[in-house]
């Protein structure tokens, strides 16, 4: 058996959840739009750029779980699901993950988007383990503060790590599914590094390095790498 890990944001998703989430709390209004609107595309940006101070993005990001209602904070994610995330779900990934669990593989997603946000999501492809950036939660509130390491760049490889500690799985003939050249760490450390629509850093990289490169956006191209 061997464990098959997949990034989330522009992986399995065609889009990236976190951005879209901060849209989200724009578009319904319940964070002031011009401020959180500037906000998130800076640090998107910066993602993307492989710039980003991730405990100043979490600062940003997690404010508005201490800000408001759990009980409302679960009526907007449901929301968010049925109309944001549900129409980027991608038949492809699907697929795949179905390939993975007819082998007898363990599945696992690992995402710097925080664990309020994507726990639902990974739910809907029927992955039963998730490493996320995890919101401090006392008190039946979110404090605004990350709990433990960000699961973001180095911090995904101690994070899987320590997963690994407690559960005892390996990364023999493991597996890494990935959009982003913020996982090279990860994707360095498994047997079968894939990227999946990379951007051009991983692109480049990948081609270096000879690992495969899919498309998980095409529902009429099979997932030809698969053994």
């Amino acid at each position: 058996m061997s464990l098959a890990i997949f990034d989330l944001d522009n992986t399995l998703l065609a889009d990236d959840s976190d951005y879209l989430w901060g849209q989200f709390l724009v578009d319904q209004g319940i964070v002031d739009a011009k401020y959180y609107e500037q906000e998130n595309d800076r640090f998107y940006k910066e993602y993307k750029e492989g710039k980003l101070d991730i405990y100043e993005f979490l600062s940003f990001s997690l404010k508005p779980l201490a800000d408001n209602s759990l009980q409302d904070l679960l009526k907007w994610r449901s929301q968010f699901i049925a109309e944001i995330i549900r129409p980027i779900l991608l038949k492809p990934a699907q697929e795949l993950i179905n390939k993975h669990q007819q082998r007898g593989d363990t599945l696992l997603v690992i995402t710097a988007t925080n664990k309020f946000v994507t726990e639902p999501i990974v739910n809907l492809y029927g992955i039963n383990h998730l490493l996320a950036t995890t919101p401090e939660f006392i008190v039946d509130k979110y404090t605004g503060k990350v709990a433990g390491t960000p699961c973001f760049q180095e911090g995904k490889v101690t994070r899987l790590n320590e997963w690994l500690q407690e559960t005892g799985h390996s990364l023999d003939d493991s597996w890494f599914y990935s959009d982003s050249h913020n996982d090279l760490p990860l994707l360095k450390l498994v047997e079968h590094p894939v990227a999946v629509n990379p951007d051009e850093a991983l692109k480049q990289y990948a081609e270096k390095s000879a690992w495969p490169i899919i498309s998980l956006r095409d529902e009429q191209c099979p997932v030809h790498h698969f053994k």
